[in-house]
């Protein structure tokens, strides 16, 4: 499949290099800068009401929360402008890897009624979100290179996620992504267990389609199927691994339950649950920051995230071994010992992990 990024005009290029170039200087220099002036000010934060009304009193927020909109909004411009440029030939192209035999299928479900809670926000800022049109996900995947600082392109935390935060399973035959989008997240699964079944799961037709071309280019037999994470139309005990990426955050709280309970309901004994997701570091200022974050960014269910009980959530399933487990993404991936301090503005990364027990549970790691 065609990577849009290959064809681009010298204007083109010069646009999205100039909304990551300012990302880079947003995170690595404005803001340290605004947490130098807090701690200027000696004051001592007991909550995160707290640093909340004290973020917004410092002279450098409005130009902090300010770049960070902006960019946001200009990186969606640039993609979407560079995508729809060449909507005919990136559609024609989809058509005709949708032809190819190759091992990947996809499912499409016609009788699906998107969620409203999915349908009524325009996710990231990205006009239409992932659903609306169908070029919608290669403007997604453009984009997306982009708001990860460029450190993502080849799908770098995907990878890092298989390789440190997810356990050998010997004789594994199915794993499932949870919200799977064009795939980024998907692929990776496919080298970790090779003997697998892996299926994607989605509510977004177009990043089906476009998951479904890049794992035919790639040759790899993923099965794609357009469905809730919540009520995915999989077998009860069929599977030994369900994991999504960044997909959580994106629901609402209710969702997120019926989610985790969906997973529980997959796995066969001794199978393992896995969401690398966002979660509060216990640093006030840092974590205002996130949450003023996510309002900026059209991602209201941030907090109903990070509201979430989890952990009592995944004992009533019956899940053990379960909590959030730091994870950077720079290049060390799942961290045990704790988060490193940084100075850059960065997601707060981590994983949730739980088990369910049986008699291969033994064997995880």
């Amino acid at each position: 499949m065609k990577d849009v990024e290959e064809g681009l005009t010298l204007d083109e290029r010069s646009a999205v290099d100039f909304v990551a170039g300012l990302r880079v200087q947003w995170a690595k220099n404005v803001y340290p800068a605004l947490v130098t002036e807090a701690g200027e000010e000696g004051r001592r934060l007991g909550s995160l009401d707290q640093a909340s009304e004290f973020l917004r009193s410092l002279r450098l927020y409005p130009w902090f929360s300010y770049l960070e909109r902006q960019q946001q909004k200009m990186m969606w411009r640039a993609a979407g402008d560079t995508v729809l440029r060449r909507r005919a030939e990136l559609l024609g192209a989809l058509e005709e890897a949708s032809t190819n035999t190759g091992g990947a299928c996809l499912e499409l479900d016609p009788e699906l009624v998107l969620p409203t809670w999915y349908t009524d926000v325009d996710i990231h800022i990205q006009p239409g979100s992932f659903h609306a049109d169908e070029a919608s996900a290669f403007i997604y995947e453009l984009g997306a290179r982009v708001v990860m600082l460029r450190d993502n392109d080849g799908y770098k935390f995907h990878r890092l996620f298989c390789e440190t935060a997810l356990p050998d399973i010997p004789g594994a035959t199915r794993v499932v992504d949870v919200g799977c989008g064009f795939g980024k997240s998907t692929r990776p699964l496919v080298a970790r267990y090779p003997d697998a079944e892996v299926v994607g799961v989605d509510l977004s037709a177009p990043n089906l389609k476009l998951a479904r071309a890049e794992a035919v280019t790639e040759g790899l037999p993923i099965r794609f199927k357009q469905a809730l994470g919540s009520r995915t139309g999989l077998e009860a005990g069929s599977v030994d691994l369900v994991t999504g990426t960044m997909v959580l955050h994106e629901m609402p709280r209710k969702e997120i339950e019926a989610t985790l309970r969906e997973a529980a309901r997959l796995l066969r004994p001794g199978g393992v649950l896995r969401f690398l997701e966002f979660w509060p570091t216990g640093d006030h200022l840092r974590d205002a920051t996130v949450y003023e974050h996510a309002e900026r960014n059209n991602e209201p269910y941030f907090r109903d995230l990070f509201a979430t009980d989890t952990a009592a959530v995944c004992a009533e399933l019956g899940l053990t071994a379960h909590g959030w487990v730091p994870f950077d993404e720079r290049e060390k991936g799942l961290t045990p010992r704790g988060r490193e301090p940084r100075e850059d503005w960065h997601f707060p990364w981590a994983v949730l992990c739980a088990t369910k027990p049986g008699d291969a549970e033994g064997g995880q790691q």
